[in-house]
């Protein structure tokens, strides 16, 4: 798909400088940096949830689960031969 956008001179300079030191066209260029653009900004989402949903403080019942949790895991998982 073709499209037009407004961008900087200077940014555009840059852009086609690099383009032609590593022999991409600027459509290339522009799409990869659009494209890691988007998975950072997808990236800081996922994130951001999951510091929101680890930032609760433990209830008393989940500490308590997790600590069965660990003794399970030492008792058969660690002792269990391979």
């Amino acid at each position: 798909m073709k499209t037009a956008v407004s961008i900087p001179d200077e940014l555009f300079k840059e852009v086609e400088k690099f383009a032609k030191e590593h022999k991409y066209s600027k459509s290339k260029v522009v799409t990869v940096a659009i494209g890691e653009f988007l998975e950072r900004i997808k990236s800081k989402q996922l994130l951001d949830a999951l510091n929101e949903i680890y930032s609760d403080i433990e209830s008393t019942d989940d500490a308590i689960l997790r600590k069965k949790a660990k003794q399970y895991y030492v008792r058969r998982v660690l002792k269990e031969p391979y």
